[in-house]
């Protein structure tokens, strides 16, 4: 399979306190790749440098092809294909269709009505394109905020707990939308989740992160069924590893 991102001996620090560390990680094209953890141990952190929101302190990502060291600036164009949905997705206090076009008259894209009606029936928002974001209940606004990532058109999705304190019925909703939005429009997703159930139902390929280590990688049906390290089991187990 194609590989969208390649990660070589990557670490990240702050004040001296490694927070990440990944001897090898490689990411490939239209997979769901879900990433377990207990709170702390560097999942959002790696999010964060797969965005190129920061850089990493050591190591070399290998981005579609390009590879690039610490310092090394990532040109805006390949930047621009990477979105991120955060777990507190923040609005601006406009309307629903306001919202949606944002990132793409950000962008200097002109945008149709029909793009953004397009956009928010697929997360089944169509009829609240008028709607002030600020009236939405807590499932809408990540919706929401999916959809104004998928109007992007980005080739790889970075959804960080994505239905973290939502409703059984907004998880089911939001969990289709990722899976659509893979199988559909062919979109690599990285989502972090500590619910390793959610992990279960919807990745491919799953990674465990434990005291900033990414300890084990594999697919998604041997890694809670035959794990090959023991912290790994232990959590999958629901044991306390930390």
């Amino acid at each position: 399979m194609d590989i969208v991102y390649h990660l070589q001996d990557v670490t990240k620090e702050y004040d001296g306190r490694c927070i990440l560390n990944v001897k090898e990680l490689d990411i490939y094209r239209a997979e769901i790749f879900g990433l377990v953890g207990p709170s702390g141990v560097g999942k959002s952190t790696l999010l964060r440098l797969l965005n190129f929101l920061e850089p990493p302190t050591t190591g070399c990502i290998r981005f579609l092809g390009a590879a690039f060291d610490p310092g090394q600036p990532v040109p805006l164009a390949l930047r621009r294909r990477v979105t991120t949905v955060f777990q507190r997705p923040v609005l601006l206090n406009q309307t629903v269709a306001a919202n949606v076009a944002f990132g793409l008259r950000l962008r200097g894209q002109r945008d149709s009505g029909a793009q953004i009606q397009d956009a928010l029936a697929q997360v089944r928002l169509e009829g609240l394109s008028r709607r002030q974001a600020r009236t939405l209940s807590g499932g809408e606004l990540q919706r929401v905020a999916l959809a104004r990532a998928m109007v992007l058109r980005p080739d790889v999705l970075l959804l960080d707990e994505p239905t973290a304190n939502l409703d059984p019925y907004n998880v089911g909703l939001i969990e289709d939308i990722a899976r659509m939005i893979n199988q559909e429009l062919g979109t690599t997703l990285v989502m972090v989740t500590h619910n390793i159930f959610q992990a279960r139902r919807l990745a491919h390929r799953v990674g465990f992160l434990l005291n900033c280590d990414l300890v084990e990688v594999a697919d998604a049906e041997r890694f809670f069924n035959q794990p090959s390290d023991p912290r790994t089991a232990a959590f999958v187990r629901g044991e306390m590893v930390y």
